[in-house]
């Protein structure tokens, strides 16, 4: 699929993405597929029309199998790229402190997105109304990247990424709780589950590393809370000058850091000049945070959410493999215990979220009597 020949296409799977509560994390990263019905108006392909939108839907024709299954393919790319971001990271921090490398994967990103956002033509202007929310979001994602990768200097990715995917039961729960979302009873069960997986998780993971197993908690709540912000800000923006926008924030964030930590002898932020292969890990981690972003966005455009939601999920046994190939790191049977019962949760949280959806469009349906 070549960008020029349809701009309008890009654009919508950008669409597609911010449509969704997704946790993609260290790769604005992460992906957790909750679907919603949604009701959009029209969006201009260069971002001047204003358009209001929920969480992703699919269309209302059915997509023929071979685009379902392009999306399915895209989406196991990303279940394979995305942890390989987190490989790069924790290659690059043996070298490079996590402040740098965090500014990196941001930098190197926005640089990425540049040409997507010319070749679609969009207005990069912002309203002021929406500047500080948009700092919030941009804050929020950069101390998420921040504490992962703290985590993963020293943590096996599985681990941390296993704790990490607590972020979709802290949405669920603060919308529940906070926003007044209605959400099921079997729902808030499945996520009080998947806490007790979560617990089972940093157990072992504490003893061994000590206080630096919370940091992947810090990037899940942080996470989570700007999952929320995004459901705001997605109403009013268009999403791909939405990301743009994150990304230049984020970076302008960390160059003062990383300035001001100079000299300071503090191990995670004072600089260093990266040498040898260190500079292909930080190209890497904002090559790899970009490559799987695509990916799925392109795999929202082809195939139903619901269909793609379970799949998420391999992108834990393939950090745990990459892991085991690369650092010859492997979770405890603690640790995959805990693993297995998020996942399980997780799943049943959508499959939940699916026999909601086709409830409320049987009652829809309905005549009226």
């Amino acid at each position: 699929m070549q960008l020029r020949d349809s701009p309008k296409r890009c654009a919508q799977s950008f669409t597609r993405l911010l449509q969704v509560q997704s946790i993609t994390l260290r790769h604005a990263g992460w992906l957790y597929i909750k679907a919603k019905p949604c009701v959009a108006k029209r969006i201009d392909a260069r971002g001047a029309a204003p358009y209001a939108m929920a969480m992703t839907n699919t269309s209302s024709a059915s997509p023929s199998t071979d685009r379902i299954l392009a999306g399915v393919a895209l989406m196991l790319g990303f279940c394979v790229t995305a942890p390989l971001l987190d490989v790069a990271a924790k290659l690059a921090s043996t070298s490079v402190p996590v402040g740098q490398i965090t500014a990196a994967r941001f930098i190197v990103q926005c640089a990425l997105m540049t040409p997507f956002v010319l070749i679609m033509g969009l207005s990069l202007r912002v309203p002021r109304a929406h500047w500080l929310a948009l700092l919030f979001r941009a804050v929020l994602l950069f101390v998420s990247t921040f504490c992962f990768i703290a985590a993963i200097r020293v943590m096996p990715l599985a681990d941390a990424l296993a704790i990490v995917f607590v972020a979709p039961f802290i949405v669920l729960l603060v919308g529940k709780f906070y926003l007044g979302e209605d959400v099921g009873p079997r729902r808030v069960g499945a996520a009080m589950v998947g806490f007790v997986g979560v617990l089972l998780v940093i157990q072992p993971s504490f003893a061994a590393f000590g206080a630096v197993a919370l940091f992947p908690l810090g990037t899940a709540v942080g996470f989570a809370f700007y999952i929320l912000v995004t459901r705001g800000l997605s109403r009013r923006m268009h999403p791909v000058t939405l990301q743009f926008h994150t990304g230049l924030i984020a970076s302008l964030l960390c160059l003062p850091v990383v300035i001001l930590a100079e000299g300071t002898g503090i191990e995670m932020l004072d600089p260093v000049w990266p040498e040898g292969i260190a500079w292909l890990w930080l190209l890497g981690v904002g090559f790899f945070a970009t490559l799987s972003h695509m990916m799925m966005t392109y795999a929202l455009s082809l195939a139903p959410s619901a269909t793609l939601a379970p799949l998420q999920y391999l992108e834990l046994p393939v950090a745990t493999l990459l892991g085991y190939l690369v650092f010859r790191d492997f979770p405890n049977a603690l640790t995959l215990t805990g693993i297995a019962i998020i996942i399980g949760s997780g799943l049943y949280m959508i499959h939940r979220e699916r026999v909601t959806a086709r409830q409320l469009m049987t009652e829809r349906a309905a005549p009226p009597i």
